[in-house]
C-alpha cells in the first residue's frame, strides 16, 4: 500500500508541478521566440528588398524610354533583377508586354491579386506566397518618370525567404533541444524544495504517529519561523496540554481504584460481624413477630448483596493491580458448566447442549465465575428459555461457550457500553438487580486466560454472550 501513496504523495506533485511549469515556460517561451524572431526576420527581409527595389527601379527608369519593345523591357527587368541577389527574378510588364529576367522562370508566383493592387493603388505592394512547398516574397511596384502620372510600366520581383524561414526553425531547434536540460534542471530543483518543504512535515507525521501510538512525550523539532514551524509549535502545545491531562486523568484514575480497593478492604471486617449477625436473625426470623421477620429477611438478603458487591469491587481491584492469578488445571468443561447451574439451582431453568469430552487448561474457579455470571445475566434481564452451548471450533484449539436468551435482546446504544463497569442498560433498573459489575468481572477472567466474551443480538430475538478460550495456553497469563 505504501508504493501507490507515494506516487500520489505530496514530493510528487511538487516535482510533477515544478516540470510541468517549467515545460510550459519552455515551449511558451519557444513559440514567442519563434514568432517575434519569424516576423523580425520576414520583416527585415522585406524592408531590404522593397529598398533595394525601389533604389534599382529608379537607377534603371533614367534610362529606358517608353514607348517600350520586348527587348529594351527585357534588358530594363535583367538590369534590376541583378541587384537584388542570387535567385532574385524580376518581371516587367509594359501594356500589353511582359519581359523577364528569367525566361524560364514561373511568373504564376505573381498573383493576379497583387497585379491587380500594384495597378489601382498605385504605390509598391507585397504578398507572401507559397509556391510547391517554398516560400516567396513579391514585391510590385510602378514606375513613374520624373514624378509624372504612371507610365503603364511595373515592376515584380520574386525573392526566396527559404533562407530566412530555416534561420527561425533554427531558433526552434536550439530552443527545443534547450527544453530538455530545463526540465531536468526544474526536476532537480523541485526534488531540493520538496526535500525542503516536505522534511518538516515528515517529522511533523512522525510525531503525530507517535502521539497516536500513545507517546505523547514526543516533540517535533520547530525550524525557522515560516507556517510549518508554527503548525509544529502548534502540534507540540497540542501534546504537552494531552499529556498533563492524560496524566492527570490516570492519576485520578488510579487514585479513584485506589480508593475502592482501600473501602472495600475496610468493609470486609465489618461486614463479615454483619453477616454473622444477619444469619442469627435470619433463622431465628420465624420465631419473631411478622414486622420483625420481616425486617430480619431484609437485613440478611441486603448484607448478603453487599457481601457480594464488596467480593465484585475486591475482585476488579485485584484485577486492576495486576495481583489477578490463574490456577491452571486440566477441566472437563461440560462437567464443569453443569456444576455452575446445579450449584445456583439453574438447572431446570437452562437448556444445554454440551459437546462432550472437551477438556481445557484453565482456572476452574474463574470459568465458573464468567458462566455465572453471563447466564445469571440471561436470566435476570432476558427472558427464558435461556441456552448453554458448548462446543469446540474446527481447528479444535478454542472452546467456545455460548449464553442465549429470548428476551428483548441489548438496545444498539448498549452494545458497545455492555462490559463497562458499572454501566446498566436500563437506568430505570432498581439497584436491586445488580451492581453492573457482573459482566466486566466475565470480560477480564477471560482475558486472563487469553480468551475473550462478546455480546450480539440474535437475528430472531434476545441477546447472546460469547465465551471464546484457548484449550491449550501456551504459559500462565499474569495481569
Amino acid at each position: 500500500m505504501r508504493g501507490p501513496a507515494r506516487l500520489a504523495g505530496l514530493r510528487t506533485r511538487l516535482v510533477v508541478a515544478f516540470v510541468l511549469v517549467a515545460l510550459v515556460s519552455a515551449v511558451t517561451a519557444t513559440t514567442l521566440a519563434y514568432r517575434e524572431s519569424r516576423t523580425a526576420v520576414l520583416q527585415r527581409k522585406q524592408d531590404a528588398v522593397r529598398t533595394e527595389l525601389r533604389n534599382r527601379v529608379e537607377q534603371a527608369a533614367a534610362d529606358f524610354d517608353v514607348p517600350a519593345d520586348e527587348v529594351s523591357l527585357t534588358r530594363f527587368a535583367t538590369g534590376i533583377a541583378d541587384g537584388l541577389g542570387d535567385g532574385a527574378v524580376v518581371v516587367a510588364q509594359y501594356r500589353s508586354l511582359t519581359a523577364s529576367s528569367d525566361a524560364s522562370a514561373d511568373r504564376s508566383r505573381i498573383t493576379p491579386a497583387l497585379r491587380e493592387a500594384v495597378r489601382t493603388r498605385n504605390r509598391m505592394s507585397f504578398q507572401r506566397v507559397d509556391w510547391h512547398g517554398s516560400p516567396y516574397l513579391v514585391v510590385g511596384t510602378p514606375v513613374t518618370f520624373d514624378g509624372a502620372a504612371p507610365s503603364g510600366l511595373d515592376v515584380f520581383a520574386v525573392t526566396s525567404l527559404r533562407a530566412e524561414l530555416e534561420d527561425t526553425a533554427g531558433v526552434i531547434d536550439a530552443v527545443r533541444d534547450g527544453i530538455v536540460p530545463v526540465v531536468l534542471l526544474a526536476a532537480l530543483l523541485a526534488l531540493l524544495a520538496a526535500g525542503t518543504v516536505l522534511r518538516p512535515v515528515r517529522e511533523l507525521e512522525r510525531t503525530t504517529r507517535r502521539h497516536a501510538e500513545g507517546d505523547l512525550t514526543s516533540r517535533a523539532r520547530v525550524r525557522g519561523r515560516d507556517e510549518l514551524a508554527d503548525l509544529a509549535r502548534d502540534v507540540n502545545r497540542t501534546a504537552s496540554a494531552l499529556e498533563a491531562s492524560v496524566a492527570e486523568l490516570r492519576a485520578q484514575d488510579a487514585r479513584g481504584k485506589r480508593f475502592v480497593a482501600d473501602v472495600s478492604h475496610e468493609l470486609r471486617t465489618p461486614l463479615a460481624a454483619m453477616t454473622m449477625v444477619s444469619t442469627v436473625l435470619d433463622e431465628d426470623a420465624a420465631t419473631l413477630p411478622p414486622d420483625a421477620a420481616h425486617a430480619a429477611r431484609t437485613v440478611s438478603e441486603e448484607t448478603a448483596r453487599l457481601t457480594r458487591l464488596v467480593d465484585d469491587l475486591m475482585e476488579m481491584s485485584r484485577f486492576d493491580s495486576g495481583a489477578a492469578r490463574l490456577d491452571l488445571t486440566d477441566t472437563d468443561l461440560a462437567e464443569a458448566v453443569r456444576a455452575t447451574l446445579s450449584l445456583r439451582g439453574w438447572t431446570d431453568r437452562v437448556h444445554v447442549q454440551l459437546t462432550y469430552d472437551t477438556w481445557a487448561l484453565v482456572d476452574r474457579r474463574r470459568v465458573d465465575v464468567i458462566v455465572a455470571n453471563l447466564v445469571g445475566n440471561a436470566l435476570r434481564h432476558g427472558a427464558e428459555p435461556v441456552t448453554v452451548t458448548l462446543d469446540t471450533d474446527p481447528a479444535g484449539d478454542r472452546v467456545t461457550i455460548e449464553v442465549a436468551d429470548r428476551g428483548p435482546g441489548l438496545p444498539p446504544e448498549s452494545l458497545a457500553h455492555v462490559f463497562d463497569r458499572f454501566y446498566k442498560a436500563d437506568t430505570a433498573r432498581t439497584r436491586s438487580e445488580g451492581s453492573g459489575l457482573g459482566t466486566a468481572i466475565a470480560l477480564e477472567n477471560a482475558r486472563l486466560h487469553g480468551g475473550t466474551v462478546d455480546a450480539a443480538n440474535r437475528p430472531d430475538g434476545g441477546a447472546v454472550f460469547t465465551l471464546r478460550l484457548p484449550r491449550r495456553p501456551t504459559r500462565e497469563r499474569t495481569r
